[in-house]
């Protein structure tokens, strides 16, 4: 287990100011205790020794409160930024002393990260470095990662994004593993990961994109810390770890989420029902993961292929980006077992255990995720909707938008749309409206 950590605590937290005036950006408290304490407890319980702190502004304030880290059970070291270095320049410091992999983690983020799930998907790809990444509802506010379908990092967009293209909502959440070999990659003068080093490294080195539902956020605005607080004071983060079971709610594509025009094959025949995108943000602010599944056999009949889906989700993204809502994860069967369609793909017309009736889709993001299924739910409009969910043994509700009408057996729960299947699982889960 990779048990170093450096942690970049030389910010200066200009826009934190105003509500903690001269407080070292990593010492502003959540719950009555720094923020930079709640991360080397957190992860000091998970194996973590040793600590690099990189401090600029206000650093004494952290070389006090911390000393050499043994009041916290671990070691810490301090590498003074004696001119801003920016986010990799600091690391590059530690050239000579890091031999072994190490993380890299933020002073002013509060996080809790399944660290042994992350190290494990790091080695499995051989990655040189791995980057931890999430859906948020502020996407075009963020540095935005496109990887491939192996979750090889092959682009890097840097904020300010362009409101007119589409990209997959899919946030660099500034948490990462590195081997020490990058090290040497990183040049001496000042210059940042997001922007100036994983666009050019995203070309030439091994760059994975870990994506996990996992509670991460930073605190760069008075309205985020208020908002992180509460997060830590009601549980929620450290619930959503995934050593714990989780509890998601599943739901289909079209005809839940988007108009069902039979087939989608271009983004621009992607739309969000003007409820969904609000449903979808009430789901991102409760205890529950959400988590799409879908049969898109537009594959198989030829009439696009994968980057044609991947487009059309990018295209669902931005759409409910625009209501601050996402989806934790999307799981889609590109299959279709019937021949006879004139663009058919041989390749995906089989039988398989993923398109819908078969729970495939819906037993893949348990294991990935960790989910309890018998504390889960799945929001559908057809009648295999309801078999999968019945299959996997959660609990069903079926919409009657999109092919609501057709016969089928019954699901615990009927619902006009998306909005109001999601008003019955807080009922029946007593959470607030």
């Amino acid at each position: 287990m990779v048990k170093t950590a450096v942690v970049l605590a030389g910010g200066k937290g200009t826009r934190l100011q105003s509500a903690f005036p001269d407080l070292a950006k990593p010492m502003v408290p959540i719950a009555g205790k720094p923020v930079l304490q709640h991360l080397v407890e957190t992860y000091s319980a998970q194996g973590i020794e040793r600590f690099f702190f990189t401090i600029g502004h206000l650093g004494e304030q952290i070389r006090a409160h911390f000393g050499d880290g043994s009041d916290f059970g671990v070691t810490i070291a301090y590498i003074e930024e004696d001119r801003p270095l920016g986010t990799a320049g600091a690391v590059g410091l530690l050239k000579e002393t890091l031999e072994g992999p190490f993380w890299i983690m933020y002073g002013d983020t509060l996080s809790d990260i399944d660290l042994s799930q992350m190290e494990a998907f790091h080695v499995s790809k051989r990655a040189q470095a791995t980057l931890l990444v999430h859906p948020n509802d502020h996407p075009y506010d963020s540095d935005l990662i496109q990887s491939d379908r192996e979750s090889r990092v092959v682009s890097v967009f840097g904020k300010p994004h362009p409101t007119d293209v589409d990209y997959p909502n899919c946030v660099n959440a500034a948490f990462y593993l590195f081997e020490a070999e990058m090290l040497q990659f990183i040049p001496e003068e000042p210059s940042d990961f997001g922007r100036d080093l994983f666009p050019s490294w995203a070309k030439t080195h091994r760059l994975f994109a870990y994506s996990t539902p996992e509670y991460i956020k930073d605190m760069g605005k008075p309205e985020r810390h208020a908002e992180v607080e509460q997060a830590w004071m009601s549980g929620k983060i450290a619930a959503r770890n995934l050593r714990f079971p989780q509890k998601a709610i599943f739901l289909d594509r079209d005809g839940v989420i988007n108009l069902d025009t039979d087939l989608i094959k271009h983004p621009d025949e992607m739309q969000v029902y003007p409820f969904a995108g609000p449903a979808v943000r009430r789901i991102n602010q409760s205890p529950f993961i959400s988590v799409v599944v879908t049969n898109q056999s537009a594959v198989a009949r030829g009439l696009t292929d994968l980057d044609g889906i991947d487009a059309i989700h990018a295209r669902m993204d931005r759409q409910l980006g625009d209501s601050r809502a996402f989806v934790d994860a999307l799981y889609y069967c590109p299959h279709h077992p019937h021949g006879g369609f004139p663009e058919e793909r041989p390749e995906y017309k089989i039988p398989c255990s993923c398109r819908k009736p078969s729970p495939g889709m819906l037993f893949a993001a348990a294991e990935r995720f960790h989910i309890d299924l018998d504390q889960s739910w799945m929001i559908g409009d057809s009648p295999r909707d309801i078999e999968a969910g019945n299959a996997a043994g959660v609990r069903t509700i079926r919409v009657r938008t999109g092919h609501g009408a057709l016969p089928g057996p019954d699901p615990d729960f009927w619902a006009e749309n998306l909005e109001e299947a999601v008003s019955i699982i807080f009922t029946e889960t007593s959470l607030k409206p």
